[in-house]
């Protein structure tokens, strides 16, 4: 009986034909389908029409720069891949701040113009102009190959308050090719020299404000002096006479 059930069985498939099933979205699940595929381009068209009312409001395009406008400042950061601050940019009202480990500024030849970090700071320019009224201040010293005016102009180096100390262990050389140099003091100018020698090279050598030690007037009018000097080094004029005169006044050196 169950070999006669199967074999009717098999007929009947047979004789029906193959059987076809449909695969596919049918009912709400394909209008929910729809929707969200319609969804999805409205989004898109709305994106696509925010970026560009963005960059036409930012004026950014191919020919024009970019501006950032802000009330207060504008602030940028590069950071690492752990969310780091690394380098930071800061425009305010009344400064603007780089904060990074070195800042430099190029031409646009790659030329080093300026560099600055923990260290030094660096000018690399071929000139460093200050067009300040009060010139420069420098708290502690400097150091520098050559300080020179600009053509037509004067160079003054000044210490309103404190000295004004030159040191260089193979020399100072102070030349003016064609004017005077003038060294003007309130109380003592020195001229010293440790191992060698002072040199005074010039057709002329006048001392106009030397003290004059007091003469006789019974001796000559005529006006010769003999210039003396103290075993302090100091100079006086004293008036010729016959012989030297140097140690009949030398009260003067005390």
């Amino acid at each position: 009986m169950p070999q006669e059930q199967y074999a009717h069985r098999s007929a009947m498939q047979s004789s029906e034909g193959p059987q076809v099933y449909k695969v596919g979205i049918y009912g709400w699940r394909k209008r929910c389908l729809y929707f969200f595929v319609l969804l999805l381009m409205i989004l898109i068209l709305v994106n696509l029409a925010m970026t560009i009312w963005i960059l036409k409001v930012m004026n950014f395009t191919i020919g024009n720069p970019l501006y950032f406008q802000s009330a207060r400042n504008v602030t940028v950061n590069i950071l690492n891949e752990k969310t780091k601050v690394l380098t930071r940019l800061v425009t305010g009202p009344q400064a603007v701040e780089a904060h990074s480990q070195k800042f430099e500024v190029k031409s646009l030849s790659g030329k080093l113009l300026f560099s600055a970090d923990d260290n030094e700071v660096v000018v690399g320019a071929e000139r460093l102009r200050v067009l300040g009224a009060e010139g420069t201040v420098f708290p502690k010293s400097i150091e520098t190959p050559s300080v020179r005016a600009d053509p037509f102009k004067e160079l003054r180096l000044e210490s309103p308050t404190r000295s004004l100390v030159m040191e260089a262990p193979k020399g100072i050389e102070i030349n003016a090719e064609a004017g005077n140099m003038e060294a003007t003091c309130r109380t003592e100018l020195r001229l010293e020299s440790k191992d060698g020698e002072i040199t005074l090279n010039a057709a002329n050598i006048r001392l106009p404000r030397l003290p004059l030690a007091s003469h006789s007037s019974t001796g000559s009018r005529q006006k010769i002096y003999e210039l003396c000097v103290c075993s302090n080094g100091r100079l006086f004029l004293s008036q010729a006479g016959a012989s030297s005169t140097c140690q009949i006044n030398t009260s003067i050196c005390s």
